[in-house]
This record gives structure tokens, C-alpha cells and sequence, in this order.
């Protein structure tokens, strides 16, 4: 950054450490022993929307990479679009296999970064149920390098005092975004 730029008050975006993904295992930890929170399985992916064969190339590689292990049953990954216009990759695992589901994610942000559709990529999230079923996710930010709680409520509604305290239980095991207005909600996200 130059200092023209410090001075007019720019600054350069965070750089993308996918290696945030693999402290979910430790905050999942972390949000059941504080609040009854346990991974339901399954994590997404969301990008803006890529056509051609360069992206159609990369769904293969992906479905590819993500059909190699022998530990999974089913479809690797599901591909779709939701009503904004955004895609999303949908990952499942059994509950118990999260370091596995966030191996799965960070293997696809890896696989769309290093193809050159890193600026498509949105956000990252996992989810979460507790003993009441209530949905809450642990949403990776791509272009900020920062995690935010999203809890929806029925009727396109939020938990804003749940997402709060789980900024709380888990600000040590991972980096946190501090701006609330991008706590982004993500209606209707595959896997929520």
C-alpha cells in the first residue's frame, strides 16, 4: 500500500486464508460444550454464477476429487442456483465427520481459486443444529478471511441474540468478522 493510498484512507483487501476452514472443527467443539450446538452434516459453497467450459471443466475435477473417497456414499457434491442468481456446491457428511465436510470445502475453494474463478467466490458455510433443531450457521467469508454466525428464524427472520452469543463462545477459535453489516443472511442456502 502506498502512501497516497494511507492517506486518502484506502486500504487493500484482506487475502483469502482458506486455512481458516480448519478451525471449525475446534468452534464446533467449542459451540457444544457452550450452547448445545452439533454439526448436521453439511457445508456449501457459494460463488456468483460462472458459465462455460472452463467452469463446467472444474465441476468435473471437483465431483472427481470429492468421488475418490471411499468414506462417502451418495453424490460428491450438489450442484445449484438459488433465487439471486448465486450458485452453490452442497456437501454432506454423517454429523460426526466435520474435519472431513470442512476437508470437502476447502478442497472446492481450493480447486475454484486455483482455476482462476477466485473472484466469484462468495462465502463458505457449515451448519449447525441444536437439541430443538434449530438451524445456525458458521459462514466463511471469502474476500474477508473472517466467519460469521447466521441463525434464521421461520418467516425471513433472524436470531440476532443467538448469532451474538455464538460471536462470543467462539471469537477464540476463529477469526471473527467485527463489522455486523456483513453479516450477510443467506436464505434458503443449501444445507441450512
Amino acid at each position: 500500500m502506498g502512501f497516497l493510498d494511507s492517506l486518502l484512507g484506502r486500504s487493500r483487501p484482506v487475502k483469502p486464508d482458506l486455512d481458516q476452514l480448519f478451525g471449525l472443527p475446534s468452534a464446533a467443539i467449542t459451540l457444544q460444550a457452550a450452547i448445545g450446538f452439533t454439526p448436521a452434516g453439511a457445508g456449501s459453497v457459494c460463488f456468483a454464477s460462472i458459465e462455460g467450459g472452463a467452469f463446467a471443466q472444474v465441476q468435473q475435477e471437483v465431483r472427481a476429487l470429492l468421488d475418490a473417497d471411499s468414506e462417502r456414499s451418495g453424490m460428491p457434491v450438489e450442484f445449484s442456483r438459488d433465487d439471486y442468481g448465486y450458485s452453490w456446491l452442497l456437501s454432506r457428511r454423517d454429523p460426526d465427520s466435520l474435519p472431513a465436510l470442512v476437508s470437502d470445502l476447502h478442497a472446492v475453494n481450493t480447486a475454484l481459486q486455483d482455476s482462476g474463478f477466485g473472484p466469484q467466490l462468495l462465502c463458505s458455510l457449515v451448519s449447525f443444529r441444536d437439541a430443538e433443531l434449530r438451524p445456525l450457521a458458521l459462514v466463511y467469508l471469502y474476500k474477508r478471511g473472517t466467519f460469521y454466525p447466521f441463525a434464521p428464524l421461520p418467516g425471513q427472520k433472524r436470531d440476532n441474540p443467538l448469532e451474538l452469543q455464538v460471536k462470543a463462545v467462539v471469537k477464540d477459535d476463529l477469526r471473527i468478522e467485527q463489522d455486523l453489516r456483513r453479516w450477510f443472511p443467506l436464505w434458503g442456502a443449501p444445507g441450512l
